[in-house]
């Protein structure tokens, strides 16, 4: 009877290794349940990456910074400052985070896990008293037989609680089931790959290549004189940044030659750029953002703020407000209540740009004014005017009124 090979067995490498902090980490639950390392290090090996470190900061800090109001539809809009979901969102969602830390946090394990979870604490009558964070590896979610979400939960120490789907808010990435989004990092886990083998090429040639910018070359041989006189003229006279420019005095026919940077180098730069650009393609953040170019600030700045809000955060916004109206408000309060961020600190452009679109809504050059002097205050941050004037609409072509009065006179 013929014997089987057997399969001969991958070497362990460093990279397969994994501590884990007790039996009760969840890391090391993940781990048991799909045999592969888990997500938490793969992610957090990913924010080495300095693309990846610059998408994941600049679009959760944009997030964080920006406001989220909770307002009341119809003609007024006005914020509805009474509700306590309005406070948690705009000052303090609990006791040990402010609502930058709170957004910034959540988003960035949306981008880097895919999903991101916050226990909702209801008092008396479901009032909404606190959202707490709970890490992406501590959850696992399912869909019950009557299609509700069911949230388990595993603390650090191991103790496990189940949440029902309306005491917990989920932001969803990019999802294939609309139940559980799916990581962008392990979506491209490739062209991370290939980022982290230029970086480990760059790393190997700085610490392990020659890195000389030139030779000194002679037909004869060098006496031991001349060449210790060599090295020590080189260390003490033209090492250094305070020697760049100097001559040096040859001796023995010796012949400078000036090395030029290889075709292989330049295509290691090029091979880097292009997994910038792969990093920025994942998170859909402008290569000028990423501080790749230099041709688009200036001029193209406001151009830039708007590509970035209108493709990168908008589906972001959208998201959370829609996550949060279903999470936080009741079927009867979501008719007369909707969540909204204020991008105006992103779409605002220069200077001149906004003093030309404030004249404009205050009625300049003949058009009819759709903005108050207190709400083009309140919108650059001055303090609002006691004068009556200052909250009344501007009147359309009032100029013109006149000077047809004084003809008719």
């Amino acid at each position: 009877m013929a014997k089987h090979k057997k399969t001969p067995r991958r070497p362990r490498s460093q990279n397969d290794s994994q501590k884990f902090n007790g039996l009760n980490d969840p890391a090391l639950l993940e781990f048991i349940r799909s045999g592969q390392i888990g997500a938490q290090v793969r992610d957090r090996k990913a924010l080495s990456n300095m693309a990846v470190l610059r998408c994941v900061s600049l679009i959760s800090q944009t997030v964080g910074m920006l406001p989220l109001n909770l307002i009341e539809r119809g003609e007024s809009k006005q914020t509805a400052q009474n509700h306590p979901a309005f406070y948690l969102l705009k000052y303090q969602p609990n006791t040990y985070q402010t609502a930058y830390t709170f957004k910034t946090l959540m988003q960035s394990w949306v981008l880097l896990y895919g999903n991101a979870y916050a226990k909702i604490v209801r008092g008396v009558g479901g009032k909404v008293m606190a959202l707490h964070p709970i890490h992406p590896n501590q959850v696992q979610v399912e869909q019950n037989d009557d299609f509700s979400i069911k949230y388990t939960v595993t603390s650090k120490k191991g103790n496990i609680v189940v949440l029902d789907g309306k005491d917990v808010l989920h932001l969803r990435d990019v999802s294939e089931d609309g139940i559980v989004g799916v990581s962008r990092i392990k979506l491209a886990a490739k062209a991370l790959g290939i980022a982290f083998d230029a970086e480990n090429a760059a790393e190997n040639l700085f610490k392990n290549g020659v890195l000389a910018g030139g030779a000194l070359s002679t037909p004869n041989k060098l006496s031991d004189n001349a060449y210790n006189r060599l090295l020590d003229s080189m260390a003490k006279r033209h090492k250094g940044v305070e020697n760049a420019g100097d001559f040096m005095i040859l001796e023995e026919g010796l012949k400078a030659e000036k090395w030029a940077n290889s075709a292989s180098d330049a295509q290691h730069l090029e091979q880097r750029n292009h997994q910038i650009e792969e990093v920025a393609r994942l998170f859909g953040v402008p290569r000028p953002l990423l501080m790749m170019d230099d041709t688009s600030w200036g001029s193209g700045i406001s151009q830039l703020g708007l590509f970035f809000h209108k493709y990168s955060l908008l589906p972001i916004f959208t998201m959370w407000e829609q996550a949060l109206q279903i999470a936080l408000l009741s079927p009867s309060e979501q008719r007369d209540l909707s969540f909204k961020f204020n991008a105006d600190a992103i779409l605002r452009g220069s200077p001149e740009e906004q003093a030309a679109y404030f004249s404009k809504a205050l009625g300049s050059g003949g058009a009819k004014g759709w903005l108050t002097q207190n709400e083009v205050r309140e919108k650059t941050d001055f303090p609002r005017m006691d004068d009556p004037e200052a909250d009344k609409l501007p009147q359309q072509n009032n100029s013109k009124n006149k000077d047809k009065d004084n003809v008719s006179d």
